[in-house]
């Protein structure tokens, strides 16, 4: 269960994520527990937080079904870093939010976890 906190000059800062009134980011001890969980989306996506590191994103039977793999690990401003093995990478924060698990894009997108 090791995760690895990182900080670069790119990355966001929990200021600059465009959080609404109610949104609770992830707290350390949440984002801890992620290694062995997933996130099902209402578009049957699914987010897998493996031991190590591992990620692996596999999309919903209207999106194609692929998975998308890659390694993640916690950024310094609790956002969850993915770098992907076809070379791209991303950063989201997880918030609840009214109850629920919202996911939040760098570019201020909003995906409900079910």
């Amino acid at each position: 269960m090791l995760l690895f906190f990182y900080l670069s000059a790119g990355l966001l800062h929990a200021a600059d994520w465009q959080l609404r009134p109610g949104d609770q980011p992830f707290s350390h001890d949440e984002l801890q527990a992620l290694p062995g969980q997933s996130l099902l989306f209402f578009d049957d996506g699914e987010s897998f937080y493996g031991a190590g590191g591992a990620y692996a994103y596999t999309y919903g039977v209207e999106n194609g079904s692929g998975t998308a793999w890659g390694t993640y690990h916690i950024a310094q401003d609790g956002s969850i870093c993915v770098d992907f093995i076809n070379g791209t990478m991303r950063c989201d924060l997880l918030v609840r939010s009214a109850g629920r698990v919202v996911v939040i894009t760098e570019t201020g997108d909003r995906f409900p976890v079910r």
